[in-house]
């Protein structure tokens, strides 16, 4: 898609929290865990958010060495914010209290998950069909965070394309900014669309013309540099969060960099950058799981790679094998030991498949 930069990109910040260029990393389910956080980073990447963590979860958690990475933090990623997703307000507060104690610098409040079994227990989008429970929840937990961390909530624009529905995002939005949240993001689909269908930028584009000068980030459909810079020229939003297409591909923050610079759309990584960039998040994922045990969870982020290799449909499977460090460098002497072009990741490869906070 062909982009023209904002007239003015205007550094992010939230709350006290200065966050620089508008491009960050959205909370990711099962992959935005601190390895991924610090590539994106090490790439571009301004600000990220921890995949996303139940507050019945955090309240139990003990510490222990297979949980630990949960909470795990490194001085680099600062800013980072911790999301928050749960049933009950109350939990929401002391869950919220845990992410404070480990560091986090902002406090995101999940009202946007579409899974199934995420609805069927009262969490996530759920929360967007009952004002009442979503601004108790907000209350509550910005009356249990110290006031220098701000919190932020994460929106879809309704269960559905009823009118109930948008009265709801609308009472729920509003009385959000009463309550001190610092910003908004909000996501062009529905509840009920989960990743089906196009994202609807022009209601972000009129949620952002009805805040003013509130804080709002865009999310859905963000697949390409072009299509982070596109959404704010579009949209007028303050930021955009990169979900799905920022999993495999944490270079589209440095190419969103160069756009929004004026400089002409960076070649995408041949294979040998994309080689050490995949050797450096195993070996942070080894760092941080052990052994044994970060091999089976590199898996999907190899296979997310894979999409810039130009033999594509070739190398996933060889990573959906991977089992131990001697798999991975057979991996790479086999489809990496030629410093071939790589390619952009086609966008049908992510459409329709969701990871709970996208």
């Amino acid at each position: 898609m062909a982009t023209v930069p904002p007239p003015a990109l205007a550094p992010l910040s939230i709350g006290p929290v200065y966050v620089g260029f508008p491009v960050v990393q959205a909370a990711l389910s099962g992959y935005s865990d601190c390895p991924m956080r610090v590539i994106a980073r090490r790439l571009g990447a301004s600000y990220t958010l921890c995949e996303v963590m139940l507050d019945q979860f955090l309240l139990s958690l003990k510490g222990r060495q297979r949980t630990s990475h949960f909470l795990y933090l490194t001085d680099e990623e600062h800013p980072v914010a911790g999301q928050l997703m749960g049933a009950e307000p109350e939990q929401f507060a002391a869950a919220s209290t845990k992410l404070v104690e480990a560091g986090f610098d902002v406090i995101d409040i999940n009202f946007g998950c579409p899974v199934k079994k995420v609805l069927g227990r009262c969490r996530g989008g759920f929360h967007l069909g009952q004002p009442d429970v979503a601004l108790e929840v907000i209350q509550r937990t910005r009356d249990a965070t110290p006031a220098h961390i701000p919190v932020t909530v994460k929106m879809r624009r309704g269960i559905d394309d009823s009118a109930e529905a948008r009265d709801n995002f609308f009472t729920i939005l509003e009385g959000a900014f009463a309550r001190g949240v610092a910003a908004v993001t909000v996501h062009g689909r529905t509840v009920k669309q989960r990743y089906i269908g196009p994202s609807n930028w022009n209601f972000l584009r009129e949620v952002k013309q009805f805040l003013g000068d509130r804080i709002v980030l865009g999310s859905g459909d963000l697949f390409s540099a072009a299509d982070c810079l596109e959404m704010m020229r579009q949209t007028g939003v303050d930021g955009v969060t990169v979900a799905r297409g920022a999993i495999g591909n944490p270079w589209i923050f440095s190419q969103a960099r160069a756009l929004a610079a004026g400089l002409p759309l960076p070649d995408p990584p041949s294979l040998f950058e994309q080689r050490e960039i995949i050797a450096e998040h195993y070996s942070l994922a080894e760092e941080l799981y052990g052994v044994d045990r970060c091999a089976v969870g590199m898996r999907k982020f190899g296979i997310k790679y894979s999409a810039l290799h130009p033999d594509f449909e070739q190398v996933r499977p060889d990573w959906g094998k991977m089992h131990g460090r001697e798999d991975l460098q057979a991996v790479f002497a086999k489809w990496y030991s030629e410093d071939r072009p790589g390619q952009h990741p086609d966008p049908a490869i992510h459409r329709g498949q969701g990871e709970c906070g996208a």
